[in-house]
């Protein structure tokens, strides 16, 4: 990873959702970064919170074919999806994934499931640190299970063949009503997905951690008005 995303991610370390929101109003950015509550965890860590994402949007981009599958054995359908996937419908492109991506996939209104329990370990295998998607994933009794830091829309179980073809990767999409550019910043936790345009990365980050720190102090006092034990979502910020 470059040294000037390791900077970027160590500002948002241990930021919420809510936190960057706020940070985004500071600055007038309302209703820029705010992704569609329709996109939502597919599960959540609530003692280490591993399902939170930090990351840079990698995107990709499907639409409808209109090449129909033409009538074929069994055998021969398994190598025609085979070859739909290396020649029609591959994306994310496994070279391009860099560390601390974000793999941001549109993919319109379908019964396709797009992040899976084998392909989204794959893409965490070359780097990316999870998957958002305004469409469906699958095998979500694996992905749960394996841990992999998932955002859908809902859950969908047929295959990009037969009705779907890449569009683009790392150019501009539209992923739950938010403009996504290749390199914003993504933040994911379970109150939903924001999105940081990465040249405001440093002003949301001063407001966010601020705004963070001033919760984290007045919940304090609360745990120990409560007698509650203090735990990690009441300290403060590391460097603050």
């Amino acid at each position: 990873m470059t040294d000037d995303r390791k900077r970027i991610l160590k500002m948002y370390e241990g930021l919420r959702v809510t936190d960057v929101a706020d940070g985004m109003d500071y600055c007038m950015l309302q209703d820029v970064g705010r992704m569609s509550h329709e996109i939502e965890p597919l599960w959540r860590d609530v003692e280490d919170f591993t399902h939170r994402i930090y990351g840079f949007a990698h995107t990709v981009r499907f639409v409808p074919t209109q090449r129909r599958v033409p009538t074929m054995s069994p055998e021969e359908f398994g190598r025609y999806v085979g070859d739909w996937y290396r020649n029609l419908a591959q994306g994310p492109i496994g070279d391009e994934i860099q560390e601390g991506d974000v793999i941001v996939i549109d993919g319109m209104d379908t019964d396709v499931g797009f992040i899976g329990s084998n392909n989204c370990m794959g893409w965490l295998a070359r780097g990316a640190v999870g998957a958002v998607t305004n469409a469906g994933c699958r095998d979500t009794d694996e992905l749960i299970k394996q841990k992999c830091p998932v955002y859908a829309r809902y859950v969908a179980p047929a295959i990009r063949p037969g009705r779907l073809e890449l569009e683009s990767t790392n150019k501009l999409i539209n992923c739950g009503g938010v403009l996504v550019r290749p390199g914003d910043l993504i933040v994911a936790d379970g109150d939903g997905v924001v999105l940081v345009p990465i040249e405001k990365v440093e002003d949301v980050a001063e407001h966010a951690r601020r705004i963070a720190d001033g919760d984290k102090a007045g919940r304090r006092k609360l745990y120990e008005k409560l007698g509650l034990p203090l735990d990690d979502t009441v300290k403060p910020l590391e460097g603050d």
